[in-house]
């Protein structure tokens, strides 16, 4: 594929399929990866921003292989010396991380949009796609429980996800407005590709389509969407998605993920496991594309990010 590409992402399974569509593509920087900012939050006078954090960090190829976040060779000397003084220690601020924190702190204070400071970690980090925000006006997700709302982090980090899910705000959405960058990339007449990635539909896909300017562009665009189904065999790859599915009362598999997206999508890229499902998802209107969808490492997340251009390629010639 040799047109641009834009990519939807969020958390650990959104920043690895950004990785394979990057190592996929003949130009990385044809690729723009929006990246959800419904997990922002301020933490210690700091500015937190975990899924552009992820995105970058893996792109660049810094990223810890086995928690898939942070940074490898990460050491805890602030973390520790916070716990001493009884400070908040409950949210994993690595001492190398913390640099890029307090960089981006520094440059938002200064005035410097979220875009702008985005772009300038991603050139200091030698990534070669382009890492925009999905807005530059910030956006919080809020879980509600049944003992009351609660901040994303709280609930994720925290609480470890244990609360039961009744019910998902995005506070600011209504009336944010898409990044120019993204706006840019909606617009571009060499838009090729719209690739969903694995990630959380609820907590990752949301907040970004909870801005009413991208919802309705991907709802009346011309250029071949697809999603990569994080479910697979009616369980999620990685974090609560499945919990939260059940909680909300949808069915736990890639048919439920696909009901999620009508409207959104041309087609979704299931995994093998779960070559049954394809005649019921076929029926809701959608392309399925059956492949072995699980990252494992470098030549499968190529691998999957070349077949994700290929289902896409083949669903704009079908329209042709």
């Amino acid at each position: 594929m040799k047109g641009q590409v834009l990519a939807l992402s969020g958390g650990v399974g959104g920043a690895r399929m950004a990785d394979g569509l990057q190592k996929a593509m003949p130009d990385p920087a044809l690729l723009t990866v929006c990246c959800n900012i419904g997990d922002d939050f301020d933490l210690l006078g700091l500015r937190i921003t975990p899924d552009i954090d992820t995105v970058l960090y893996t792109l660049s190829g810094r990223a810890d292989p086995e928690r898939g976040w942070g940074l490898k060779g990460e050491t805890w000397n602030f973390l520790e010396a916070m716990k001493r003084l009884g400070g908040e220690h409950w949210f994993m601020l690595g001492d190398q991380d913390l640099a890029t924190h307090v960089w981006r702190s520094d440059q938002l204070a200064r005035g410097r949009s979220l875009t702008e400071v985005t772009s300038e970690l991603g050139r200091r980090m030698g990534v070669a796609p382009r890492i925009v925000p999905v807005s530059d006006e910030p956006i919080a997700t809020i879980v509600q429980t049944p003992e009351g709302a609660l901040p994303f982090q709280h609930y994720f980090v925290r609480e470890q996800c244990r609360p039961e899910i009744t019910g998902l705000t995005y506070q600011g959405a209504e009336s944010a407005r898409l990044s120019p960058a993204v706006r840019s990339a909606l617009d571009d007449e060499g838009l090729s590709a719209i690739i969903l990635c694995p990630s959380n539909p609820f907590l990752s896909i949301d907040p970004m389509l909870a801005i009413d300017e991208l919802d309705k562009a991907l709802r009346s665009r011309r250029t071949p969407a697809a999603a990569v189904c994080p479910i697979i065999g009616g369980q999620a790859v990685k974090g609560p998605l499945a919990k939260i599915m059940g909680e909300r009362g949808h069915e736990v598999s890639a048919l439920g993920v696909a009901r999620l997206y009508i409207g959104l999508i041309d087609g979704l890229m299931i995994d093998v496991l779960d070559e049954a499902l394809a005649p019921a998802i076929e029926a809701l209107g959608m392309k399925v594309d059956v492949s072995p969808t699980l990252m494992r490492d470098d030549e499968s997340r190529r691998a999957l990010g070349l077949r994700a251009l290929d289902f896409t390629s083949r669903i704009a010639a079908e329209r042709d």
